[in-house]
């Protein structure tokens, strides 16, 4: 969620970046409350992107998304006007990604630009889907695996804003729960170091752990992700967060394929505008195909002038991203998408997850000349972004 007229609201994307893979498929643990085990992983406020797996093969990249919290339709706040999720008069709901508040944002801005549909507008609560009292909050997502496809690697990332109405403890940072496709819930530690930054009035972080032996042994369907360190409420800020789980993996058959992902934990303001991401060399040929993903914190839906830019090296092109749920410049918009459509089947299944974006794009445009390495630049005029994890599957050439 972001102020427009405050610029410098930090949040941020966050991620983990790292070294070890922790994973293995643990011991089944009851949802007990997230006290009963302090992870001691290292903390940084930022950390730099770095690839952390990257394969040639016949395969593949798919992943599985959902936030952790959401708005409720009582308007309570910090003392200014909450707006109600689902307004009586229109039956509209923020979690559609339509505005409810008319043409304008309250900011006399002009009736051609979108109504802000972001996550300080509203009294933000926790998502929980799942029947575990023990929880505050869950959701789930579906991972959809190829048939005969072999798990090659496999990361779970979740993160989000600490500080809202309340203020979590970090040190549940680095801990929540995972349940495989009809299991029970297992505690998964972090493994890497955390992200984790306090800025303008946001208190951020990002976690990640391997999960390959887990995804490996439980294959595709509905993973759920609980007690997600996030707080609920409603501030200037907002309250956001949510989970990823990337996998890739190998196929007989499939096209061969670069199958790269790179994590860290850096921001995007209005102050710091442009992010450059260097992610190698990577020979893709002319007309190839490809796909970016990109996980974020904060964007709000309705605030523009943040940008996705793909840089095929050696080529002298930079190519905007965008697809029809995600504009030129509105990109980081509250989002879970693959190529302009919601795909994933997911519970809760909002269209607009209100501060936390997991999106992949079609890259076949960009790549219509090829590349001998690529890079990525994310821009911002007025939003504060988080950056969490990138990853690119693409034709090798």
């Amino acid at each position: 969620m972001r102020n427009p007229v405050v610029p410098a609201v930090r949040r941020g994307l966050v991620c983990l970046l790292s070294c070890a893979a922790l994973s293995a498929a643990l011991p089944a643990v009851a949802a007990a409350p997230p006290s009963a085990r302090t992870p001691r992983v290292k903390e940084q406020d930022r950390i730099p992107f770095t690839q952390r797996y990257y394969a040639v093969q016949r395969g593949g990249i798919v992943r599985a998304a959902n936030s952790a919290v959401t708005c409720r339709e009582s308007a309570a706040g910090d003392g200014a006007a909450a707006v109600p999720c689902v307004t009586a008069r229109t039956g509209k709901s923020a979690q559609s990604g339509k505005g409810n508040h008319g043409a304008g944002d309250g900011k006399n801005r002009p009736a051609a630009v979108p109504a802000v549909v972001a996550n300080h507008r509203y009294d933000m609560f926790y998502t929980d889907v799942d029947d575990d009292p023990n929880t505050f909050n869950s959701s789930r997502a579906e991972l959809a695996l190829p048939k005969d496809a072999q798990v090659t690697y496999a990361r779970l990332y979740w993160g989000g804003n600490l500080l809202v109405s309340e203020q979590k403890p970090h040190k549940d940072n680095g801990r929540v729960l995972v349940a495989e496709p009809g299991g029970a819930y297992k505690e998964l530690l972090a493994d890497s170091v955390i992200g984790h930054r306090t800025a303008d009035g946001a208190d951020a972080f990002q976690a990640t752990a391997d999960v390959t032996e887990l995804v490996r042994n439980s294959g595709p369907g509905m993973y759920t992700v609980a007690q997600i360190n996030v707080a609920m409420g409603r501030t200037r800020v907002g309250a956001w967060g949510g989970w990823t789980l990337v996998v890739a993996y190998a196929k007989k058959g499939a096209p061969l394929r670069h199958l790269s992902l790179w994590d860290g934990f850096d921001t995007v303001t209005a102050e710091q505008r442009t992010l450059h991401l260097d992610l190698g060399r990577m020979r893709i040929p002319v007309g190839g195909y490809g796909r970016l993903g990109m996980v974020a914190y904060d964007g709000d839906r309705g605030i523009t002038g943040d940008s996705l830019t793909f840089e095929p090296h050696g080529t002298r092109r930079a190519v905007p991203i965008a697809d029809p749920e995600n504009a030129a410049d509105d990109v980081f918009n509250s989002s879970i998408t693959d190529s302009g459509r919601d795909r994933i089947r997911r519970e809760p299944a909002h269209r607009n997850t209100l501060g936390y974006d997991s999106d992949v794009f079609d890259l076949r445009r960009a790549l219509l000349t090829g590349a001998d390495d690529v890079g990525v630049r994310i821009h911002t005029e007025r939003d504060f972004l988080w950056l969490g994890a990138l990853f690119l599957e693409a034709d090798a050439g």
